[in-house]
């Protein structure tokens, strides 16, 4: 957060100490190893599908095998030997205030080999409380999006998919209630969570 000349201190009055506690040091992650195994025809199958993630951000490693593909126009991202792609997760977006977009990707299987790859998925604790940041927010750049725990949001996720994003986000900058999870209906006291990604 660093490069959008947000500080610590910044953290701290946008939020409470608890919630910074359950971003920051409490922390989850979880590492994902994916295999895609050899197709003679690619066209005709999918490794992962288009999605965003759901975390704050997603390290991911690939072996020297192409098959990661971003959405602007499906371009494959060409790995680079011992590097590590950085993907913007969906919580990240609305921590930014949508300044980092989350990043709408997928996998693809390879014709003549083997792709393997391994995503270390990077979020708050289930509890942590995200909303955008307060020094983001003024009379020029009003909140995009509401508050949501993390466990919220991919309860979302887990029945909305592609639409969990829109759903946090503020219609005309106005949020509609005093708990706006609450009125789409999500059960947080649910203990089974869907993946992160």
């Amino acid at each position: 957060l660093g490069s959008l000349g947000i500080s610590d201190q910044d953290m701290k009055l946008s939020t409470t100490t608890k919630d910074i506690d359950s971003i920051v040091k409490c922390a989850t992650a979880v590492i994902q190893l994916n295999s895609y195994l050899i197709c003679p025809d690619p066209s005709r199958a999918m490794g992962l599908a288009a999605h965003t993630d759901s975390t704050l951000f997603t390290i991911l490693y690939q072996n020297n095998i192409s098959g990661l593909r971003e959405n602007t126009g499906w371009v494959t991202v060409q790995p680079l030997e011992d590097g590590l792609v950085i993907n913007i997760g969906d919580l990240m977006q609305i921590l930014s205030n949508g300044l980092y977009p989350s990043v709408y990707h997928r996998d693809m299987v390879n014709k003549i080999r083997h792709r393997y790859s391994v995503a270390y998925l990077y979020g708050p604790s289930t509890g942590a409380r995200i909303q955008p940041i307060s020094k983001l927010i003024d009379a020029s750049n009003p909140p995009l999006y509401g508050h949501v725990t993390w466990r919220e949001y991919l309860e979302l996720k887990g029945k909305h998919f592609h639409k969990a994003l829109s759903l946090v986000k503020l219609n005309n900058n106005v949020n509609i209630g005093p708990n706006m999870v609450e009125s789409i209906n999500i059960d947080s006291e649910s203990k089974a969570l869907p993946a992160f990604g």
